[in-house]
């Protein structure tokens, strides 16, 4: 039972310190729509998302309007289209139709978003696997609200270097493909290790195949919340800044769970978990790093940083996990460049390279997110950096992801502005010596010894 205190604290946290539901996310099999015929596959999967879908806009402006918590975004999350149209597409130009088609049931239904033009390959590829991925550029220059993923490794099968190869070249292309809009063809497509079958933010969700046919999947987001709280608690000692931060997180997802029972209930469709992450937006005021700061480093990226955000990450789980039953996907803090003005503020002092940034993702909840580098970086840097996150993921057998943007045309000390929740970013700087023949060699990176629990 939510108490009048309650009520008061969740709108004093709306009102001044940006606390919002970040998404509500339908999560939709579409296992049963697969045919070996193209035409009727993208008549399937139009018809199911335009059917299932066809309330959840609407719903979440209702939950706004009565109880007074804004909802960003609305988004839908498919089965990974890979496993989909297996039977029908057999080329990389198929699949990219498949992407069309979920552009346009995704506009039809009014989403902000619609995720799971994805692949799952962290131990091999299948063909369909691999044309799906060497379709991603057509299918992110091609459609507007369309996001994809790739899981390349896992702590349980290792890292697959040939996928981790292939996305390099990948992400080059996509770059290339959307360099008109600054290369955002690559701020929807992200690169994990460990990708969660129930992640409700973009652009890693995807519907699980352990799913259900229908689920909905609520992601809460409050940094301005925290940095408050924390504002009022200057040198006091870690146990009360523990304390302080779990109890915040607490709140917070109460807030969620709130939203996802009432869209639950209003669509008559399952709860499936409430993914409480400190996602940050470019608002002022509404950053992880301004969190970090509160806590009394200089900027992000100081020494001591990853402690901070060690203590951050935990605190913040700790928190949410008394709060309800099922808190999954992410839960935790993001650090993404772009999004954050307290990164951006950080890199441009000086502060913040993107050494120490993977440093932060070995305690963060994601990783690389969000970094924008030159447009001439090589493919095999890019795949470089993608197999470190994932060997990150892999040995701490947490989740893992790489998005990163190489803005044709721009060089470091430049900036790239793109809009919205994206925000902007100053071009950093990234190591050059090459690893090519590193990425060359081929196969799978193993998995760690403790991957053998059984």
């Amino acid at each position: 039972m939510i108490n009048i205190r309650e009520v008061s604290e969740t709108n004093k946290m709306i009102e001044k310190e940006n606390l919002d539901v970040r998404t509500i996310t339908l999560g939709i099999s579409l296992l049963n729509c697969i045919s070996d015929d193209l035409e009727t596959l993208k008549k399937n999967i139009y018809d199911k998302i335009t059917k299932k879908a066809e309330k959840l806009v609407a719903t979440g402006k209702e939950i706004e309007r009565d109880f007074g918590i804004p909802i960003v975004n609305k988004r839908i999350s498919v089965t990974p289209v890979a496993l989909i149209g297996a039977s029908a597409c057999k080329s990389p130009e198929d699949f990219a139709s498949l992407a069309t088609v979920l552009n346009e049931a995704g506009k039809t239904v009014g989403v902000n978003f619609i995720g799971g033009y994805s692949a799952l390959v962290s131990k091999g590829m299948t063909k369909s696997d691999i044309d799906l991925i060497n379709s991603i550029p057509q299918a992110l220059s091609e459609t507007d609200v369309v996001c994809s993923s790739v899981n390349v490794g896992s702590s349980k099968t290792g890292i697959d270097m040939d996928a981790v190869r292939l996305m390099g070249r990948i992400v080059k292309e996509t770059a290339l493909r959307t360099k008109d809009s600054c290369s955002l063809g690559c701020a929807k497509l992200v690169v994990f290790c460990n990708a969660p079958d129930d992640n409700p933010f973009m652009a890693g969700a995807f519907h699980g195949v352990t799913e259900g046919d229908l689920v909905i999947n609520v992601g809460v987001s409050g940094p301005g919340v925290v940095k408050t709280a924390l504002s009022g608690i200057h040198g006091e000692s870690f146990e009360v800044l523990c304390e302080t931060i779990k109890k915040t997180a607490f709140k917070v997802t109460r807030v969620g769970q709130l939203v996802a029972k009432e869209a639950s209930e209003r669509m008559g469709i399952p709860f499936g978990i409430v993914d409480l992450s400190l996602a940050p937006t470019p608002a002022i005021g509404d950053s992880v790093a301004d969190i970090l700061t509160e806590m009394g480093l200089e900027y992000a990226g100081a020494p001591g940083t990853t402690a901070a955000l060690a203590l951050l990450n935990d605190q913040v789980k700790k928190g949410g996990v008394m709060a309800s039953s099922y808190v999954g996907g992410l839960s935790g803090a993001f650090i993404p460049v772009s999004e954050d003005q307290g990164m951006v503020d950080s890199v441009n002092a000086g502060c913040l390279s993107l050494e120490k940034l993977e440093a932060m993702t070995c305690v963060c909840s994601v990783g690389l997110d969000m970094i924008v580098v030159e447009g001439d970086t090589s493919e095999y840097t890019i795949s470089g950096i993608i197999a470190d996150e994932m060997a990150i993921g892999m040995i701490n057998q947490k989740t893992t992801a790489v998005r990163i943007i190489p803005a044709w045309g721009k060089k470091v000390g430049d900036k790239v502005e793109f809009g919205g929740l994206l925000g902007h970013a100053p071009v950093m700087r990234v190591n050059n010596f090459s690893c090519e023949e590193f990425i060359k060699r081929g196969g799978r990176i193993p998995a760690p010894i403790h991957s053998f629990k059984n």
